[in-house]
């Protein structure tokens, strides 16, 4: 059964307190935080609802990545309360999913306050992204990788590669999608090296966000989306309807600016 009030946990590898509580806000959501700072939103009784804006945009890059409702394969390098593979397992029954988590006792304690929809067929993995992603069995290939780590203006230097993103790009299917949150500073620095990391990778990058992201007007997020062919400007169209809003996605030369 979910939690009902707050709970915590000490974390070990970040020497932090975990803590999940119910939102007052909204009936069946709940809050994970982190060292004090809110991580992560669940709404257990309708999790295809998305509370933070930036997860809501990388639910509507995974609903692009395959018609309605059919079944996918994803991997999720960064699991947090596990959000998107909730909303994977609404919006999308029977897909088979794997998340890979760093903190040990982050996984265990999300998974047994706010327990899986029934029927999630979901694999957790206890490690280092890179090295969690080399070690799958060499025969998976996911419509979807959502990389989701890059918290701040710093990355782990071993992850905010294009020799990375190449290795996330061998394990896509054919059509697959790479998908890259990138939270930043102002000046996007970060932005622009992932940008360039992922086009050495990738053969096409779009970056979609709040439109202030893109004008340097204050930290937040920017989500990176990598195609194994042309972005198709149908999806920019799409993306940007759906928002949350202001939206924005660039892509192509519209891009260039924003690559380092």
């Amino acid at each position: 059964m979910p939690t009902r009030g707050a709970a915590s946990r000490f974390l070990r590898t970040t020497g932090q307190h975990a803590t999940i509580e119910p939102d007052a806000f909204t009936d069946g959501g709940y809050v994970l935080s982190i060292g004090g700072a809110e991580q992560s939103h669940v709404n257990l009784d309708r999790p295809e609802d998305i509370f933070y804006e930036y997860l809501r945009r990388i639910g509507h890059l995974v609903d692009l990545a395959a018609p309605p409702g059919q079944p996918i394969t994803a991997l999720h390098l960064g699991a947090g309360a596990l959000t998107l593979a909730r909303y994977i397992q609404a919006t999308r029954p029977g897909s088979v999913q794997y998340a890979v988590e760093l903190e040990r006792e982050l996984l265990d304690f999300v998974l047994r306050h706010l327990p899986m929809p029934e029927g999630t067929n979901l694999t957790t993995i206890i490690g280092d992204a890179r090295e969690a992603l080399g070690a799958l069995d060499p025969g998976l290939a996911f419509d979807v990788v959502i990389l989701d780590i890059f918290s701040g203006p710093e990355a782990p230097a071993h992850i905010a590669t294009d020799g990375f993103y190449r290795e996330a790009r061998d394990r896509l299917s054919p059509g697959g999608l790479l998908i890259v949150n990138v939270g930043d500073e102002p000046a996007l620095t970060l932005v622009r090296s992932q940008v360039a990391a992922m086009r050495a990778a990738m053969a096409d990058v779009a970056a979609f966000g709040e439109a202030g992201m893109f004008d340097g007007r204050y930290p937040g997020n920017v989500i990176l989306a990598g195609t194994q062919d042309p972005w198709p400007d149908l999806w920019t169209t799409e993306l940007a309807a759906r928002g949350p809003h202001p939206a924005r996605v660039l892509s192509g030369v519209d891009l260039d600016p924003f690559s380092a």
